[in-house]
C-alpha cells in the first residue's frame, strides 16, 4: 500500500521545517535562518542551517540537505513512505492509501507489523503489572520497593510477564497475531518437539519488564529482570536483534531524555535501566543507559545529535574503574567532550540517588564532575607514584587517550595540562603523541597497499574535517577567468572564493561543472526575477545557454525539467524540485538555495554602510556566469579536439580537426575579451 496523493499533499501543507528539526536539535536564530550543530556529524561550531522561509535544511559541514521529509528519512533511517507516515502521525493527518506492488512496501509492512505486535506486547505487560494478582504482588511490589511511583512507571511503560510458558503467546493468538510475527519480534521462541514439530513458548516469563523505545517513543524491544533466585537463569534477559531493533544503535531512555539532553547540552551515561529511572526520580532527566553493553559508535553518534558532552557515572568499584575508562576513548574519538563522576565505594547511581534525595544528588553530580583526561591522569599518576615502570605506562595510557581527540587545539591543551599533572616534560608527551600518529598512518598506509582503500588514476586531496573547515559541497570557488587547471597546481587546489556552495575543482571538466552549477543556482534562486518589463532572468539565461549541453547529469536533469515545465506554462522553483525531485536533486537544490552567511542588519545600521545584496547585481552576475560558462565549455571542446588531433592518422580528418580548432580558438579569444583576460592563440 502507498499513501494517496491527497494525504501527501495534506502532510506537506502542514510541515514546518523548524518544528520538525527542533525535535532533534536545538535551533538558534541568526539572521534569517536557524542554526545548530549538525545532527549527522560531530562538530563544535554550528554549520547546520534551517531556512523556515524555504522549508529546507543544509549542513555546510557534511553537505546533507533537503526538506522536512528528507530530514526525517536521514535522521530516523526511514524510507520515503515511512517518513511521511511519521510526519502524518506528528501532525494528526489521517492516512489514505492506494494499492502498490512496490517490493519495498513489503519490507515496510513487515516493520509496521513488528511495531504493532511490539506495542501490543508492551500494553499486555503493563496490564499484567497493574491488574493481575501475580503482577501486583510481585512486579508492582518490586517497583514500589525501588521507590518507583505511578508517574514514573507510566513514563517508562514498565510491566510484568507471568511465570507461564505461553501467557503472551495465548493472548497474542486471541488478538490474531501469528507465531511467525511474534517470533520475528523476539517475543516467543521456537523449539522442535520430540515428534519433529514446532513448539513455541514465551521468551520472557516471571520477570519485570523494561520496554526499550526508539527516538519517537515506539517500543522496539524489551529488557526483563528476574526477581526470584535462579542460578539457571540470567538476571537480565533482553530481546534479540530484529528488523526494528539494533542494540548497537539504541540507548535505553533516549526517547524520554532527548529534550533534556538538548536543553542541558549534556548527557549522563549510566549502565542499567534502574539507574536511568532513579535519576529521573531525582529530577535528572538527561540520562541514558547502554544497557550493560559496551558503548558503540552508533550510540555515541546518537547522543551527539543532541549534545557534545557526555558525563559518565561510575559505580564506586575500584576494580572495574580502570577497565571502564578504556571504553571512553571511543567518545573522545567521536569529537565529544567527556566528564566523569565517581560515586563512593559500594554505591551506584540508583542507590546513591535514593540515599541523598533529589536536591543533594543533583548538587553532587554538579560538584563532582571532572574532566575525563584530567581525572585519568591523576588516577594513574597516584597509582604509579613510586614505580618508574608504572609511571611510563601511565604516560602511554594518558597520551593514547589524548591521541583520540580529533581537534589539534584540544590535544595541545590536554598535553600541557597532563604535563603538569604527571610532572613530565611537555616535549616528551608530544613525542609519544607523534609516535602514535605515525603508527596510525603506517597502519592506514599498509591497509591501502592491501587494497583497503579505493583508488583512482587521479590523486585527490582528502576532504577537510569539520574542525579544519567546510568539506565537500561547502563553498563556491570563484575561479579567476584565466585559471588553467592543468598548470602546476596541487591536487585539490581551490583558489579563493566565498560564495554559496560548491566543491573545489582540479580538472577542466570540474571547472565547467562549477559554472553549470552556478547557472542552476541563479536559475533556481532568481529565475522569476524581472530584468526588464515582462523579461525574466530565466528568459535571458535559457536563451544564452540554449546550445550548451550540460555535462553534469544532475544539472542537465534540473535544466531539462525546467524547460519542460516552462513549455507547459509553469515556471518551477526550488520548492518544486525539493518536493518532486530525485534524492540527488533534492539534496543539491537544498544546498544551492540556503545561504551560509547572512549580513547582520545591526552591523549595517551601526556602520551606516550599504552592502549590496546579490539580487541588486543580478544582471552582472548572470552575464558573467554565461560568458564564463561559454568560455569554459569552449576550452573543454578545444582540449577534446586536441586529443582527437593527436590520434588522427588520415589527412582529411586532420584538416577537418584543424579547422574546428581554429574556429574554437577564435571563439575563445572573443569570450576572453569580455572577461578581460589574454589567451594564447
Amino acid at each position: 500500500m502507498k499513501l494517496s496523493q491527497d494525504t501527501i499533499s495534506e502532510i506537506q501543507s502542514k510541515l514546518e521545517i523548524e518544528e520538525v528539526v527542533s525535535d532533534f536539535v536545538s535551533l538558534k536564530r541568526k539572521g534569517q535562518n536557524l542554526w545548530a550543530c549538525c545532527p549527522f556529524h560531530h562538530e563544535k561550531s554550528p554549520s547546520f542551517s534551517v531556512s523556515p522561509a524555504k522549508g529546507i535544511f543544509k549542513c555546510f559541514g557534511c553537505g546533507k540537505a533537503g526538506d522536512s521529509i528528507t530530514f526525517i528519512m536521514e535522521i530516523e533511517g526511514l524510507g520515503y513512505v515511512e517518513a511521511l507516515r511519521h510526519l502524518a502521525q506528528k501532525y494528526g493527518v489521517e492516512i489514505e492509501e492506494e494499492e502498490t506492488t512496490d517490493a519495498r512496501q513489503e519490507a515496510f509492512n513487515e516493520k509496521e507489523s513488528l511495531f504493532i505486535v511490539l506495542n501490543f506486547a508492551a500494553r499486555y505487560f503493563q496490564n499484567l503489572l497493574r491488574n493481575s494478582p501475580e503482577g501486583k504482588s510481585i512486579g508492582l511490589s518490586y517497583f514500589r520497593q525501588r521507590g518507583f511511583n505511578e508517574q514514573i512507571i507510566e513514563k517508562f511503560g514498565l510491566g510484568y510477564s507471568l511465570d507461564e510458558w505461553d501467557g503472551l503467546l495465548k493472548a497474542a493468538r486471541a488478538e490474531g497475531y501469528t507465531e511467525e510475527m511474534l517470533e520475528k519480534a523476539g517475543l516467543i521462541i521456537r523449539k522442535e518437539d520430540k515428534n519433529g514439530g514446532d513448539r513455541f513458548y514465551d521468551r520472557f516469563r516471571g520477570r519485570v519488564i523494561f520496554p526499550i523505545h526508539n527516538l519517537t517513543g515506539k517500543p522496539i524491544a524489551f529488557g526483563a529482570r528476574i526477581l526470584k533466585p535462579d542460578k539457571k537463569q540470567p538476571k537480565y534477559l533482553n530481546s534479540p536483534e530484529t528488523a526494528v531493533y539494533h542494540k548497537s544503535d539504541v540507548l535505553y531512555g533516549i526517547s524520554q531524555a532527548k529534550q533534556a539532553i538538548r536543553s542541558q547540552e549534556n548527557c549522563y551515561l549510566v549502565e542499567g535501566y534502574t539507574d536511568v529511572i532513579s535519576l529521573h526520580l531525582s529530577g535528572v532527566q538527561n540520562v541514558v543507559a547502554s544497557s550493560g553493553t559496551s558503548l558503540t559508535e552508533g550510540q555515541i553518534n546518537l547522543i551527539g545529535r543532541y549534545a557534545n558532552q557526555i558525563t559518565v557515572l561510575f559505580d564506586g568499584d575500584p576494580a572495574g574503574l580502570k577497565a571502564s575508562l578504556r571504553g571512553i576513548d571511543m567518545i573522545l574519538a567521536g569529537g565529544l567532550h567527556v566528564k566523569v563522576v565517581v560515586f563512593p565505594e559500594g554505591e551506584d547511581p540508583d542507590s546513591y540517588s535514593q540515599k541523598l534525595g533529589s536536591t543533594a544528588f543533583q548538587a553532587f553530580l554538579q560538584e563532582n564532575a571532572q574532566d575525563f583526561l584530567t581525572f585519568k591522569a591523576a588516577l594513574f599518576a597516584k597509582e604509579a607514584a613510586n614505580d618508574p615502570i608504572k609511571r611510563a605506562d601511565t604516560v602511554k595510557e594518558v597520551v593514547a587517550s589524548i591521541a583520540k581527540i580529533p581537534d589539534p587545539i584540544e590535544r595541545a591543551v590536554y598535553i600541557k595540562e597532563c604535563s603538569r599533572l604527571l610532572d613530565i616534560e611537555e616535549e616528551l608527551l608530544l613525542k609519544e603523541l607523534n609516535k602514535l600518529h605515525r603508527k596510525k598512518l603506517e597502519q592506514e598506509s599498509r591497509k591501502a597497499s592491501r587494497g583497503g582503500y579505493s583508488s583512482s588514476s587521479q590523486t585527490q586531496a582528502p576532504a577537510p574535517s569539520s574542525a579544519e573547515g567546510p568539506g565537500d559541497d561547502s563553498y563556491y570557488y570563484e575561479f579567476p577567468p584565466d585559471f588553467q587547471p592543468d598548470a602546476d597546481q596541487p591536487p585539490g587546489f581551490s583558489p579563493g572564493g566565498t560564495r554559496s556552495a560548491a566543491p573545489a575543482a582540479t580538472t577542466m571538466e570540474e571547472v565547467v561543472a562549477l559554472q553549470e552549477r552556478e547557472s542552476i543556482r541563479l536559475l533556481l534562486n532568481y529565475g522569476i526575477n524581472k530584468i526588464e518589463e515582462e523579461y525574466h532572468l530565466y528568459d535571458y539565461l535559457l536563451q544564452e545557454i540554449e546550445d550548451i549541453e550540460f555535462q553534469t547529469p544532475v544539472y542537465q536533469e534540473i535544466l531539462s525539467t525546467f524547460k519542460e515545465k516552462l513549455a507547459e506554462g509553469q515556471v518551477v522553483d526550488a520548492q518544486y524540485y525539493i518536493r518532486e525531485g530525485s534524492p540527488e536533486v533534492k539534496k543539491l537544490v537544498a544546498g544551492l538555495t540556503v545561504e551560509k552567511y547572512d549580513l547582520s542588519k545591526v552591523w549595517k545600521d551601526r556602520h551606516n554602510i550599504h552592502i549590496p545584496r546579490e539580487e541588486e547585481l543580478l544582471e552582472k552576475a548572470v552575464f558573467q556566469n554565461v560568458v564564463r560558462l561559454k568560455f569554459r565549455t569552449v576550452q573543454r571542446l578545444i582540449r577534446q579536439n586536441m586529443e582527437r588531433l593527436r590520434t588522427a592518422a588520415e589527412e582529411p580528418e586532420i584538416l577537418e580537426l584543424m579547422q574546428i580548432h581554429a574556429s574554437l580558438k577564435s571563439s575563445e579569444v572573443e569570450l576572453a575579451k569580455y572577461l578581460g583576460i589574454v589567451v594564447t592563440k
